[in-house]
């Protein structure tokens, strides 16, 4: 029996990943798991699951937790220390599906056990991608891609000589405004960036995907997670997202990733690896969806995939500062301070701001790195905000 561990158990990634779980009684044990402020949701999977300990991220939370899991047998904590705390704990495998900055700590402390880290949390490659690489070195861990591209990348190549590798191309489904005409983009509502055509996920990346600053993301993983340079690595808008990934080789073949736009599929083959199991994902019938389209990943349209290029060729503390400016921008949106096309304005200036101040290609040497270059792009941002209101 498996021992797991699920921290950002109720978000979408989370849920998913439990529900594989739960299709498998007797293979795996739950240590640990850890939400936020849907404490009632955490409470029904800890008792579902029989997890040792429940981690609420919030502090004034605590309380209710502990009343919801009373008598369960559960152990309930709550806050930073805790959250690491618990990632501390022996497990075989740990999903790292926190969002945002805050689940680097919990994934670096869960790495230092020497476990199988399935990595959902695009930031921690972004923000500390050589830190990361190297503790799991260190510490005889594995990491494993769990965001659809990048699992599609890791089974392209698996068998596969790297140096045979001659392009990898990531795509993108182009969000909830992939058909709107640029003039009226200035125009998007926060409801209207929150709705996805193909995926079921949170507001916060389904806005991400709108605006494209995910994908923007997802091209400094590639280039973090597998060290191809950013000259190989490109992004297409593939509409039906059915296409995950292709990596082509120099003999000119291209290898593809398909199936059906379910998290499950990257989730199950990271929960299962190196074997397969049966998962509960539709299978495509290519007659009924008859062709795939591509277009082309305008970067005048989507900035966000200009300053991913501009953030993998700085290197250093840029993917820091970048991650923190777009989380900013993200909040800003979201509190309809700024515009949707503000958004890439305002990491833009950031960026712009914290290289003539700072420079932010100095290699990085620890988290304190990571945790002062994110607090000073947040706070920069805040300064930049009221300069972009209309």
């Amino acid at each position: 029996m498996r021992r797991v561990s699920v921290f950002g158990a109720t978000g979408s990634i989370g849920v998913n990943t439990l529900d594989l779980i739960g299709r498998r009684p007797g293979a795996f044990q739950v240590v640990a798991l850890s939400g936020g402020r849907n404490v009632k949701l955490l409470a029904q999977q800890a008792r579902q699951f029989n997890a040792e300990i429940a981690v609420t991220a919030h502090e004034d939370c605590l309380e209710e937790l502990r009343e919801a899991l009373a008598g369960a047998g559960t152990e309930v904590a709550a806050g930073k220390d805790a959250l690491i705390e618990a990632a501390l704990r022996p497990a075989d495998w740990v999903m790292s599906a926190i969002v945002g900055a805050a689940g680097l700590a919990p994934g670096f402390a869960a790495l230092s056990q020497g476990t199988t880290l399935a990595l959902a949390n695009k930031e921690s490659l972004v923000t500390a991608g050589p830190l990361l690489l190297a503790e799991a070195q260190k510490h005889g861990a594995r990491i494993l891609p769990v965001d659809s591209e990048h699992s599609a990348v890791f089974q392209a190549l698996v068998g596969e000589d790297y140096a045979a590798v001659e392009r990898v191309i990531i795509t993108a489904s182009g969000g909830a405004f992939r058909d709107w005409p640029l003039e009226k983009l200035k125009e998007a509502t926060v409801a209207q960036a929150s709705t996805h055509p193909n995926w079921a996920m949170g507001q916060r990346i389904t806005i991400d995907s709108a605006s494209m600053f995910n994908k923007a993301m997802e091209l400094i993983e590639t280039k973090e997670f597998f060290g191809f340079p950013p000259e190989m690595i490109e992004a297409v808008v593939h509409p039906e997202s059915m296409i995950h990934a292709l990596v082509g080789f120099k003999d000119g073949a291209l290898m593809a990733h398909l199936g059906a736009p379910d998290m499950r599929h990257a989730i199950g083959y990271a929960l299962n690896w190196p074997e397969r199991e049966d998962l509960p994902v539709k299978r495509l019938d290519l007659v009924e969806i008859g062709k795939l389209t591509f277009r082309k990943a305008d970067e005048a349209r989507f900035p966000a995939l200009r300053l991913a290029r501009e953030v993998m060729a700085t290197g250093g503390t840029a993917g820091a500062a970048f991650n923190a400016a777009k989380e900013a921008a993200l909040d800003a949106f979201i509190a309809e301070e700024i515009g949707f096309l503000d958004m890439g304005a305002l990491v833009t200036a950031v960026l712009t701001e914290m290289s003539a101040r700072h420079g932010l290609g100095k290699p990085l040497e620890n988290l304190d790195m990571v945790y002062q270059t994110d607090a000073t792009a947040r706070a920069l941002a805040r300064q930049v905000i009221p300069s972009l209101r209309t």
